[in-house]
């Protein structure tokens, strides 16, 4: 029971701080993927992700003082966003260590929230140890991205809301698809559920080539990805499962899905033009699941979180571009 005692308290401190994001949905997407569909929409939340939510219950879970240096993180941008917005909101410096090939919009959101950035090449160079670098002489206290029982615990706060709608919704049975790059949310979201949804069973989706969560969960050992970069799914391209995170989803978590690039750019469309919302590529990947994988689907209602829409320019009229962004009637 301590793990949902630390989300319920997460929810605690978030209570005032965080939005309580809509369930949306859509007939034609219903109609589209042969299934009752309903999208969690963080990508509404404060900084446009979710990852406001594991940043605000971790930095208000430091013990008094330890904060007063400031903090770290490492992050291709929202969680970086979500870090340093929280940090402004505490009144604490916030240095970011960023790669240097991360979204535009990303950098900028970061930065407009006062933190310093940091750059460094995600193909040649070893992020933990360029932290440790630029934190030898500032002493802030590093947030990690997901292997963090309060950065977890934050993230949960999303299920908890998933629990509760879906009962007003009327649900039963029903699957969570959950994008997932280190396993913060989707670990999370599935220690929400197990407590007060455990008719819902969460499914971790990720694009192909960077399936390490649904490798690991497959062989039953951690396994890596080969890259760290070449999809434009950056927001979920991590080198593995977390230590911390990877033991809950292989407890809780179905077979993960993976889906393509095309798909996720296929999937913002219909996203956009069906239920007005902006989506990124990886948050993108649990409605491509949906609508594109609908035989790896067990059960006849998908509930999708659409995780973040911080997403440039380019890539958003990439998306809208596509040649085919409807699947056929």
């Amino acid at each position: 029971m301590g793990d949902i005692v630390l989300v319920h308290a997460a929810r605690e401190r978030l209570s005032g701080h965080v939005r309580e994001t809509p369930m949306l949905s859509s007939p034609f997407l219903d109609k589209v993927a042969g299934r009752r569909i309903l999208v969690k929409a963080e990508c509404l939340q404060h900084t446009g992700s979710f990852k406001f939510r594991g940043a605000w219950a971790a930095i208000t879970a430091l013990p008094e003082g330890q904060s007063s240096r400031g903090v770290i993180a490492f992050s291709s941008g929202n969680h970086a966003q979500g870090v340093a917005y929280a940090a402004r909101l505490k009144g604490l410096p916030a240095c970011i260590i960023m790669p240097s090939d991360a979204p535009v919009t990303k950098i900028r959101g970061t930065r407009s929230f006062g933190a310093d950035v940091v750059h460094y090449d995600r193909e040649s160079e070893d992020r933990e140890s360029v932290v440790e670098r630029v934190n030898s002489s500032r002493r802030m206290t590093l947030i990690r991205p997901f292997d963090d029982p309060a950065v977890i615990s934050g993230q949960g706060t999303c299920g908890l809301e998933i629990a509760e709608q879906s009962l007003q919704a009327g649900i039963g049975d029903a699957e969570v698809l959950v994008p997932c790059g280190g396993g913060g949310l989707t670990s999370g979201i599935s220690l929400a559920l197990e407590a007060h949804a455990p008719h819902l069973r969460v499914r971790p989706c990720e694009p192909e080539g960077f399936d390490d969560v649904a490798r690991s969960l497959k062989s039953g050992v951690i396994e890596r990805n080969e890259r760290e970069s070449g999809s434009i799914c950056d927001a979920i391209l991590t080198p593995s499962p977390g230590n911390l995170t990877f033991p809950i989803m292989s407890r809780l978590c179905g077979p993960g899905i993976a889906v393509s690039d095309g798909e996720c750019l296929r999937a913002m469309a219909l996203a956009f033009a069906h239920l007005k919302i902006v989506v990124e590529p990886g948050a993108a990947t649990g409605l491509a699941a949906a609508i594109f994988h609908g035989d790896r689907i067990e059960r006849d209602t998908a509930i999708v979180v659409t995780s973040g829409g911080n997403v440039d320019h380019d890539t958003f009229a990439q998306a809208l571009a596509s040649p085919t962004p409807f699947p056929e009637q």
